[in-house]
């Protein structure tokens, strides 16, 4: 008697072979998609590039990681008005201005921004490695890993995309500054990178923003209190960062290759 062949060997063979499971590790996002949007977005005004893009929802998971400094408040306006549901994260160092702070407060109350979130230092990682509060004063660049570079990759993790407030003519570290660029496999937004001071000065009287109570002092760009100073008539807007050291960035926004021993913090 002949027939169809049945049973394990019939199986192994036949259309129900086992599929292999694969996990996607390719980064999110590449260059080709920052340069796309680059071109796509050019001439386009920030606030209908952000209500386009979280209209569609193309970027993933998304979040603003602001500082709460001096000219925050345009970015997060600007987010709130597209979409106030963006997350927005802050890194309390707890080596913040108390001004910092309030300003936070009053800044979340005012947009409405309805998912706010605070990310701090590991209590362990700061009991190894400044248990008296001091390193800012000899080691600054391992001061910022472990309150602020370290605690953002945190909450960066579950992240597809994020949207800085950098600005070109903050410093001459942040000239060419695209719309668009992409780090460790995400998207990042520099909504504001082309905007002068001139641009954000006539925003903030348009809405009628509400000012850091710090800027009137001539802190033009506040930080962390022991590593922030008053800005001196004539000085770049970030010259008060960091004063005395040869240091014009935190390292968040500073691509670090882990090998280079150039870019290992002193721990």
């Amino acid at each position: 008697m002949t027939g169809n062949r049945s049973g394990p060997s019939a199986m192994h063979n036949g259309a129900a072979a086992r599929k292999t499971d694969m996990i996607d590790v390719r980064p999110r996002f590449t260059q080709a998609d920052a340069d796309a949007l680059n071109a796509r977005f050019e001439g386009v005004g920030a606030p209908e590039m952000l209500r386009t893009l979280f209209a569609e929802d193309a970027l993933g998971t998304i979040a603003v990681v602001s500082s709460f400094g001096t000219e925050s408040a345009v970015l997060l306006h600007l987010v709130a008005q597209a979409d106030p549901s963006i997350p927005v994260i802050f890194v309390d160092t707890l080596k913040m201005f108390p001004e910092t702070l309030d300003y936070r407060k009053t800044l979340i109350e005012r947009f409405g921004i309805e998912n706010a979130s605070v990310v701090e230092p590991d209590a362990a990682v700061l009991a190894e490695k400044d248990e008296n509060g001091l390193r800012w004063s000899f080691d600054p660049d391992g001061c910022c890993a472990i309150r602020k570079v370290e605690p953002l990759a945190r909450a960066k993790a579950g992240l597809d995309a994020w949207i800085s407030g950098r600005k070109a003519f903050q410093s001459v570290t942040r000239q060419n500054l695209p719309r668009f660029e992409v780090e460790d496999g995400r998207m990042k937004l520099n909504p504001l990178g082309d905007w002068t001071k001139d641009d954000l000065e006539a925003y903030f009287a348009e809405h009628d923003l509400p000012r850091h109570p710090l800027e009137a002092e001539g802190f033009l760009s506040v930080g962390c209190a022991p590593c922030t100073s008053k800005v001196l008539p004539g000085e770049d807007p970030r010259s008060g960062r960091w004063r005395g050291w040869d240091k014009t960035e935190c390292g968040i926004h500073t691509p670090v290759d882990p090998d280079d021993p150039a870019n290992q913090p002193v721990f």
